[in-house]
């Protein structure tokens, strides 16, 4: 008898960890705004979001390093609940053929944030949307924006 409970004990496999989970976090980062996005990694299903206006009662201070760092911080916590122990970062800025090709203030603060929060942090990239050729005609009319 014991012999045989003994050999049950011993085939039972070892239990494995949950797997880790991934995530990738968009960052949206303008001159009055900076939106913090994170999904799954194939980016269908939406974890959390929290953006620089959620955090500031001032309309003035939605895009300041300040909102966005706080935004990260909440995020962070929501996700790190939920099982989260990496993020790929995506920054985005406006771009296109008349928004800046360059992120806010808050993009910069909001990494930071991140990364002293203890989440690993695996790729960073800029996706900023970026215009070839002459596709769409720029604003500003025929000559141009006279200053």
């Amino acid at each position: 008898m014991r012999e045989e409970k003994e050999n049950r004990e011993t085939q039972q496999k070892p239990r494995r960890k949950a797997r880790d989970i991934w995530g990738v976090l968009h960052i949206y980062s303008s001159k009055n705004n900076t939106i913090l996005h994170v999904t799954d990694i194939t980016g269908a299903e939406t974890l959390s979001i929290k953006s620089g206006g959620m955090m500031v009662k001032a309309q003035r201070e939605e895009g300041s390093p300040y909102a966005a760092m706080q935004a990260a911080m909440r995020l962070v916590e929501e996700i790190k609940y939920k099982g989260v122990v990496g993020l790929h970062i995506k920054v985005r800025a406006p771009g296109g053929y008349n928004g800046p090709r360059y992120t806010g203030k808050g993009a910069q603060a909001a990494i930071r944030a991140i990364s002293r929060s203890g989440i690993k942090i695996g790729r960073i990239e800029d996706v900023t949307p970026i215009p070839h050729g002459m596709g769409c005609r720029p604003k500003g009319g025929k000559r141009g924006r006279r200053v």
